[in-house]
Parts: structure tokens; sequence; C-alpha cells
């Protein structure tokens, strides 16, 4: 006989504020709409917020009440809005700025809206509706694909700090980091090993924006930016080091094998290979790298691993995880080629 449901008022209003959608995409709008950035001089009314912003005042109150009652913006007085602790880091000028972490963007929220579809078939949602890979499809829109990469990237400064402190640099005076976007990771490396110089590799509708990012962190005259495909052997060989930050998960794991097998050509036999990535972790925990499985389920079609998946990968390439690390944000696989074996 069915067991009774255990009424509990509290446990149906957490689920539900988890379930709902409208303060996600509310704060999107934000983002997208720079609101914080009108409120960093102190309270404004929102007339002068929608002035500023191209928006249309009375609808952008709604979304800003809406808001300030989860405690991101609050009403001093009706119409009149400062910034919160929790809308601070909305400013473009916050040091661990989100801003440009959640764009608003179309495909990634109809391949959402799909995720009934590929959980039920395990096809990658955005593949199945865009008949194209992700970053594919960002190679011929390259709006979207900017859009991307500054989200992807807009989370590095606290990502630099957690993990760099992580990494024994030592020894590493010359680095490839793979799959290195506009490049600000890359520059904070660099800024904190003045002795050390990198290429940046990625694909070259993508590297061709990392010059002025270099350009602006003042280290461009000791990082080349460089276009190439990580599956086709163009990734320049002989480096002390090669990086791949948040590069793995995005495939699946005959992908993923491959572009180890294409890093592992390229390294000398004393290279370092340092991958910085979630590691999902048993239990029931909180681990951003289950969250981030169901983000590679939606749109790329990769997925998280635990270490002993990633040392099976490691090793399908001729390498050794040597060691992993866990810091704040994310974790440090460390691996070295294995002595004498053949690709």
């Amino acid at each position: 006989m069915p067991v009774r449901p255990r009424v509990d008022i509290q446990a149906v209003t957490e689920l539900t504020e988890l379930a709902d959608y409208i303060v996600p995409f509310a704060i999107r709008v934000m983002c997208d709409m720079s609101v914080a950035d009108q409120l960093v001089d102190g309270p404004r009314p929102v007339e002068e917020i929608a002035a500023a912003t191209g928006a249309h005042a009375p609808t952008l109150l709604r979304a800003m009440r809406a808001l300030a009652g989860r405690g991101i913006f609050t009403e001093l007085d009706p119409g009149t809005f400062a910034l919160t602790p929790l809308a601070e880091p909305l400013r473009s000028d916050h040091p661990f700025s989100v801003r440009e972490c959640f764009p608003l963007m179309p495909p990634d929220v109809r391949s959402w809206a799909r995720l009934t579809g590929a959980i039920r078939t395990g096809h990658t949602a955005f593949d199945d509706l865009y008949g194209t890979g992700y970053y594919d499809w960002c190679a011929d829109h390259p709006y979207e694909c900017d859009r991307f990469e500054r989200s992807a990237e807009s989370v590095n400064p606290l990502v630099l700090r957690t993990v760099v402190p992580a990494v024994d640099w030592s020894g590493i005076t010359t680095l490839v980091d793979v799959g290195g976007g506009h490049g600000t990771f890359v520059a904070g490396v660099l800024r904190r090993n003045p002795a050390m110089s990198a290429i940046l590799f990625d694909l070259p509708h993508v590297a061709e924006h990392a010059p002025a990012v270099l350009a602006e962190a003042g280290v461009a005259d000791r990082c080349e930016a460089r276009g190439g495909d990580f599956f086709s052997g163009d990734i320049p060989p002989g480096a002390d080091a090669y990086l791949m930050k948040t590069i793995l998960h995005d495939w699946p794991d005959e992908r993923a094998s491959a572009i180890l097998r294409a890093v592992r050509a390229a390294m000398r036999e004393d290279s370092r290979l340092l991958v910085i990535e979630s590691v999902r972790t048993p239990g029931d925990g909180w681990d951003v790298g289950k969250v981030m499985d169901v983000k590679a389920l939606a749109l790329f079609g990769g997925h998280t691993r635990t270490e002993e998946e990633f040392a099976g990968l490691f090793a399908g390439a001729g390498l050794r995880l040597a060691s992993v690390t866990q810091t704040p944000t994310m974790s440090v696989i460390e691996g070295s080629v294995i002595e004498g074996e053949a690709l």
C-alpha cells in the first residue's frame, strides 16, 4: 500500500523557489541591461534607471521589485532602488563581477526547453535542435560566440584567485593554454609569473580577440595568440606545461580522448599537463560538477568526470594522472607523460 506523503509546507515552499525560473531570467535581464551599473553612485528612481538603460520604466519597476523581494536590489522608497550585497556582483566594476556570466542567449534557452527529450534519449539537446554541435554553431554566429566566450571567462578572476595558488608553477617557463579563449585566464597566470611566456591556442575566430585582452593586461610581449584546431594536431609542441581549463567536460569520452592524445603528441617527455575542471564527487553534498553535468547534457554533449574517470581518460592518451588538488572553485588535475608509452 502506498505510503502517504509527509505534509511539509516549508519543503513545498523551498521546492517552488528552486524550480521557478522567473528570478533567474530576471537576473539575466538585469545583467544584459547593466542595471546595477546605474546604481553605483547611490539610489535612483526607476525612471532614471530606465532612461539610462533604454527600458520601459513601469515594466522595469515590476522586474526590480520581484528581485528586491529576493534581496537583489532594495526599494528604499516607492520606485527608488539601491544596491544590496547580492546586487553588488552584478556591477561591471566589481572585482568578481558576474554581469557577463549570465547572458540571456536564445539558443541556450531553446536547448534548455528540450531538456526533457535529452534526458529521455541521452542526446544533447542543442545538437538535436540545431543539427550541429555548440562550438560549430558558434563559429557561424560571431555575436553569440562573443557573448558565450565573455560569459565563460567572467568567472576567471575568482578562479585565478583560488586555483593559481594551488599550482606549483616552478620550472614552467613556457606554457600553452589549449582552448584559452580570449585570454583572461592565461593573462592572469602570466601576471603572477613574470618569468613565464605562453602561447594561447584556440580556434582562429576565438583567438583573434585575444591580443587586445593580453595587451590590456600588460602581457602581450610574453604571450602569442595562435589559431588552430586541437582535433587537427595543431597544438604548439615542446612547452614546459600544457593548460586546459574547462575544456574536457564539454566533450564525450571519445572526443576528450582525442584532445588529450593531441596534447600528449605536443608534449615533451618531461612536460606537465594541468587540467582545471570540476571533479564529480559521490554522495548528496553540493558539487558544482553535478550541476555542470546537466548543462553539458543540454548544450555541449560532454559530461563531468570522477577522479577515476579522469585517470582512465589520461591513461588512454599515454598520460599518468599525477595528482588532484581541490580548491574552493575547481580542481587542478595534473598529468605527466607515461615514459615509453607509444600513442
